[in-house]
C-alpha cells in the first residue's frame, strides 16, 4: 500500500510523497473508458477538475457553501492539455493541483496526472480560473483567504 495515497497496489511513486500535499488517488472504472479501456479523451477534465475540488476542499471550503455564503463561483477560463501516455482501465492515478496566483481576479493550476502503478506520466494541465459574482456573473477580486492559500503553495 502506499502510504501517500492510502491506496492498495499504487506503489511507490515519485511525487507521491509529503511534498507531493496536493495529490490525489483515483481509480479508472469502465465509465471513464472507450471500447479499447483506454480514458476517454474528455473524462481527463473530470480528474483534474476533482483535484482542484480537493484543494479547495482542503482549504475549507466546497464550492456549494462558496456560491450560498459567499456569493462566488470558480469558472475555467482557459485549459491546455498535453497528453503523454494513455491511462487504462482500473490503473491508480494520482493527480496534482498546484495552484498559483497570475492577478487579482484569476488564477491558475499547474496539474499532473500519473500512473501510480510505474510513475508514467499521463497527462499535464495548464488551467486558468476566475472567480465570478454569483449576482451579476462578473469577475471578482480573489478573497484574501484564498490569496493566503496560494502564497503558502510559492516556492521558498
Amino acid at each position: 500500500m502506499n502510504k501517500a495515497s492510502g491506496i492498495e497496489g499504487a506503489g511507490d511513486v515519485q511525487g507521491a510523497t509529503e511534498a507531493a500535499r496536493n495529490t490525489w488517488a483515483y481509480r479508472v472504472y469502465y465509465e471513464d473508458t472507450d471500447a479499447g479501456g483506454v480514458v476517454y479523451h474528455s473524462r481527463y477534465l473530470n480528474f483534474f477538475e476533482r483535484a482542484r475540488t480537493e484543494w479547495l476542499c482542503k482549504c475549507g471550503v466546497n464550492h456549494e457553501e462558496l456560491r450560498r455564503e459567499k456569493g462566488i463561483i470558480f469558472v475555467v477560463i482557459d485549459l491546455n492539455i498535453v497528453w503523454k501516455k494513455a491511462a487504462r482501465l482500473d490503473d491508480i492515478v494520482l493527480v496534482s493541483a498546484t495552484p498559483y496566483p497570475v492577478s487579482g481576479v484569476r488564477m491558475g493550476f499547474a496539474q499532473r496526472m500519473v500512473r501510480a502503478s510505474d510513475g508514467a506520466l499521463i497527462a499535464e494541465a495548464d488551467v486558468g480560473a476566475a472567480i465570478l459574482s454569483v449576482e451579476r456573473y462578473r469577475p471578482v477580486r480573489i478573497p484574501a483567504w484564498i490569496q493566503n492559500e496560494l502564497a503558502k503553495e510559492a516556492p521558498p
